[in-house]
């Protein structure tokens, strides 16, 4: 009987929309830590170096460590900067062959890679969206996050059609199934949302689930407007990390809910067991 020789293959987790200040970064962290206490072996790709907010965020998490002599778990971390060469096309290429490398390198060793992409329309984050097996985009709870992926008529609310965002990861998807028919799980993430029923919560919602059904995404609870995650931010930590790392904060019931938003994203993420990440 022939041998069949299967690939290791990480699981790609990309962060990814075309809008600043969504709590990307701040739920790709929660991702990669929540990931590695659940036993994966985990690798961080930051791809937009320039702002390098989770590069940032990760190495606040190693000087804390050493500061305080705790122990953490850490991700393996690679950041591709774009390119600075003159060529549009010798830059894509550069960006390509750079990225490529740092995906196989991770994807060698880890379970799963988390893929933090710019809040912009760059090559780099069109490489990154199409690598993706899930792609999470974190948006604000308004119509003013939502026009990234749709317009919406003003009367009555309904689709009007797709927008830049939207049709990008539309091209995301058809190289994804080009390359190796794979197929990209969309986690469109509702950050920020209010704790009343407002009627702008109403609407953004059921506007969501009416464009979810037309271009193909899930829905999921993100993460509410909470000051821990702007204070947790600067020490490199997470919510996962406050009893270990010895930070002296009182856990009340906003903390623990925090983490429940948590853990309810990690477990919409369709991804293998641990240790089990092979090419499909």
């Amino acid at each position: 009987m022939a041998t069949v020789s299967l690939e290791r293959r990480a699981h790609v987790i990309v962060l990814g929309n075309e809008k600043g200040g969504s709590g990307k970064s701040t739920a790709a962290m929660h991702v990669i830590v929540g990931l590695l206490r659940d036993g994966y072996t985990v690798g961080a790709i930051d791809l937009d170096a320039r702002q390098a907010t989770l590069s940032n965020y990760l190495a606040a998490r190693v000087a804390y460590t050493e500061r305080h002599a705790v122990t953490l778990p850490h991700p393996l971390v690679r950041a591709v900067a774009r390119s600075e060469l003159d060529s549009a096309a010798e830059a894509a290429a550069d960006e390509q062959t750079r990225f490529a490398s740092a995906v196989a390198e991770l994807s060698a060793v880890c379970d799963i890679v988390v893929i933090d992409c710019p809040g912009s329309d760059t090559n780099l984050s069109r490489l990154g969206h199409a690598q993706a097996d899930t792609l999470i985009t974190p948006i604000n709870d308004s119509f003013v996050d939502f026009a990234m992926l749709a317009r919406v008529d003003a009367e009555n609310l309904d689709v009007i059609t797709p927008s830049v965002y939207s049709e990008m990861v539309w091209e995301a998807r058809k190289r994804r199934f080009s390359r190796d028919r794979g197929r990209i799980d969309w986690i469109v993430m509702r950050n920020r949302l209010g704790a009343g029923e407002a009627r702008n919560k109403r609407d953004v919602g059921a506007t969501l689930e009416q464009l979810a059904k037309r271009i193909g995404f899930r829905i999921v609870k993100g993460f509410g407007e909470r000051v821990i995650f702007r204070e947790l931010y600067l020490q490199g930590l997470t919510l996962m990390d406050v009893r270990e790392a010895g930070v002296d904060i009182a856990l009340g019931m906003s903390h623990i809910a925090a983490r429940g938003e948590v853990r309810a994203l990690l477990a919409a993420i369709r991804k293998p067991a641990p240790g089990l990440s092979l090419s499909g």
